[in-house]
Formats: structure tokens, C-alpha cells, sequence
């Protein structure tokens, strides 16, 4: 069953870092620079059960890399707003660079000092463990039990930091018909799913 209806989508991936990075991070007067970030996978089911086509991704990162990266406009956020506009007063990274290596759109991020930006380094400075997180528009197709895929009208919009999907920005539950459900919705769901089994 299809969902022709457009819905914000948003992926994460963990972000690598070693030492180095620490210590990078804690010098102010130098750029912080993220590298080989894991910035989107096609062709493998992800954590939220969606499957992004290589030739769809694969598009929308040429598109993306010609329009923003090219331009140095290529902005992500400090968590994942509920919107498909980028809101610059959140701005905290910029992708540098983008390239597709096997089923992995990877790229570098310049961590900016911004506000945001500047939280960011403090987090890496601190050795938290931080995540890249993809937002675009598109619809899905259902195409297994719990599996959906993206459809040919993708369109990618940013590329985000966050601390954890599961408590940052909104998220696509296919079967409601693509409708935005946040943590909360999804807390309420879990227990009201859990009370009826009591009964």
C-alpha cells in the first residue's frame, strides 16, 4: 500500500570521532572540521524502516552537492526542527564536501562558531556522542511487513545534528498515513498499547 502523501522524513547516523578530534575541538582559533561523516545509506533498511533507492539518492546528493555544497550554503541545524526550512538563528554545520562511496553518501562537515555551532563543540570537546541526521521531503511505498520505500519525489533538504532520534524532531510513522508523530505521541501510543493489554 502507497502513501502518496509528502511527509518530512529524517534519518540519523552516529557520528565517529577520536582524540584528535577532542583536542581540535578545544582550540577555538581553528576550524573543527568532521570527516568521512556517514551522511545518509541506500539500498538498506534503516532504523525507522525505510529504504532509500541508490538512483534516488544517489540524484538528490548530486542535486544537493551542485546547489549547496558548491555554493557553501549547504546549512544543517542543532536538532531536528518540525519544518523543511533551514533556520539560519540554528545553524551550527556546514557539509564541505559530499561523495557517494558504495551504498554510503558520505561527506565533511565544518562545525561553524555559531551559537549552535559552538554547543556542538563543546559537546564534541566533551566526548559526547553526537549524530548526523538527514531531513527531506518525499512519500513512501509499502513494500513489506514493516519496510517502506522512499519515492522518486525525495527531496533532500539538509543534513542536522542531533543527540538521538528518539527524542529530537518529528518522525514518520508510515502507517498512519504519513502522519508527524513526536516523542510524546509515541509515549502515549506505548502506553495506552500497554494499559489495553492489561485489560
Amino acid at each position: 500500500m502507497g502513501n502518496n502523501m509528502q511527509s518530512l522524513l529524517v534519518e540519523y547516523n552516529v557520528i565517529s570521532y577520536d582524540m584528535s578530534l577532542l583536542t581540535e575541538a578545544a582550540d577555538i582559533t581553528k576550524p573543527l572540521i568532521l570527516k568521512d561523516v556517514i551522511l545518509q545509506r541506500a539500498e538498506i533498511k534503516n532504523q525507522n524502516g525505510r529504504i532509500y533507492p541508490k538512483e534516488i539518492l544517489a540524484r538528490e546528493a548530486a542535486a544537493y552537492k551542485n546547489n549547496f555544497v558548491a555554493q557553501r550554503r549547504a546549512l544543517g541545524e542543532l536538532d531536528h526542527p518540525e519544518s523543511a526550512v533551514v533556520n539560519l538563528k540554528n545553524v551550527c554545520c556546514n557539509v564541505t564536501e559530499m561523495w557517494f562511496e558504495g551504498h554510503d553518501v558520505k561527506g565533511n562537515m565544518e562545525i561553524l562558531s555559531t551559537p549552535s555551532g559552538n554547543i556542538v563543540r563543546e559537546l564534541i570537546k566533551n566526548n559526547i556522542r553526537l549524530g548526523v541526521s538527514s531531513r527531506g521531503m518525499g512519500s513512501v511505498k509499502q513494500i513489506g511487513e514493516n519496510e517502506v520505500e522512499v519515492q522518486d519525489d525525495f527531496n533532500l533538504i539538509c543534513f542536522d545534528i542531533v543527540s538521538n532520534p528518539s527524542t529530537h524532531g518529528a518522525f514518520i510513522n508510515e502507517n498512519t498515513g504519513g502522519q508527524i508523530i513526536t516523542p510524546y505521541s509515541r509515549i502515549d501510543s506505548l502506553i495506552y498499547d500497554f494499559l489495553g493489554e492489561l485489560k
